[in-house]
């Protein structure tokens, strides 16, 4: 597999979806509020990190390839900040539409002795207007011809609706670019069509149908299912300390979770996604898409925040593992 770590170089790959800054706000907590039952964090550092489709794109380039990101942010000074982020990331900006109708994302982490103490959200969710909509439409279709892979990161965060969707995935399925999708829960069943889709558990049960974990048989029947409704081609599910599944409809591979010490499982779903993607774009098979991602999906879990793939550290792994 180091060689298919290799292969990752300078591979192409369009990022859609909902974008993000990451900030943290880490520190010490050594008394109580005397105004109110709650910790008072002193703060020793603050550091803004990129969150959502832009953390996807990170892990790639981390992992050696060369995203672009199709989003819309706010005409705003957050706005301002990520452009600059990625740029300092190597990550291209071509593919971003900025409005003056909608603020840019920021979720603000609170940190004290590696403990996550609180989360805040500064968001507007709604869909995007028709005029956000059109420009985002021209500037991944003009991309997605040069494209290796498209990769949807779904947030909820409303940059991705039914309509864009299903014209994007037309659009890829006519230049022959594979689709991989992380999905969330509004837009679960739109993703008619896509050549790798990637839901969690949670995710599985709350967008399509519930079921039993423990029942493989139901699992199993749901994944079909799911599968024929939205002629989808495979289906790979995150399981947690479960590991992974994935199917192309008639072999289920299931690869267990590594043991390890979690830390934070913020942005592992962001690393599962990005090289599963990398190794649908170098046409590998489903039992090396699940292994290899179910891998960096946990290194990244041992690391505190949101964090990119270490490459080296994937290599180690494999290496050591015998891959």
């Amino acid at each position: 597999m180091k060689n298919i770590i290799e292969k990752f170089k300078n591979l192409k790959v369009l990022v859609v979806g909902d974008v993000m800054i990451d900030a943290y706000l880490f520190g010490k907590v050594d008394r109580i509020s005397p105004e109110a039952p709650v910790p008072v964090v002193a703060v020793s550092k603050k550091e803004n990190r990129l969150g959502g489709a832009a953390n996807v794109a990170l892990n790639l380039v981390s992992l050696g390839a060369k995203p672009i990101l199709c989003s819309v942010i706010g005409d705003d000074k957050e706005g301002t900040e990520l452009i600059q982020l990625l740029k300092n990331n190597k990550i291209g900006t071509e593919g971003i539409v900025v409005s003056k109708k909608r603020i840019t994302t920021v979720k603000t982490r609170v940190i004290a002795q590696s403990h996550h103490m609180m989360r805040i959200d500064n968001e507007h969710t709604e869909n995007l207007n028709p005029s956000e909509s059109t420009n985002l439409l021209k500037k991944i279709f003009s991309l997605l011809k040069n494209a290796d892979v498209l990769v949807f990161e779904d947030y909820d965060k409303g940059v991705l609706d039914a309509n864009n969707i299903s014209q994007i995935i037309k659009k890829a399925n006519e230049l022959n670019v594979p689709v991989a999708v992380d999905p969330k829960k509004n837009n679960f069943t739109s993703y008619k069509g896509a050549t790798l889709f990637k839901p969690n558990l949670k995710e599985l049960r709350e967008g399509f149908r519930d079921f039993s974990i423990d029942n493989k048989t139901q699992f199993e029947t749901v994944v079909i299912d799911l599968m024929k409704q939205m002629k989808l081609k495979n289906l790979f599910v995150t399981m947690s300390e479960r590991g992974v599944m994935i199917t192309d409809g008639k072999k289920f591979e299931y690869v267990p979770a590594h043991l390890r010490k979690i830390s934070d499982v913020s942005g592992a779903g962001d690393t599962v996604i990005a090289v599963a993607s990398l190794c649908l774009a170098l046409k590998q098979s489903n039992a090396t898409i699940a292994q290899l991602s179910n891998l960096a999906g946990g290194l990244v879990c041992e690391e505190v925040g949101v964090v990119p793939i270490d490459k080296k550290l994937l290599i180690d792994e494999v290496t050591n593992l015998g891959l």
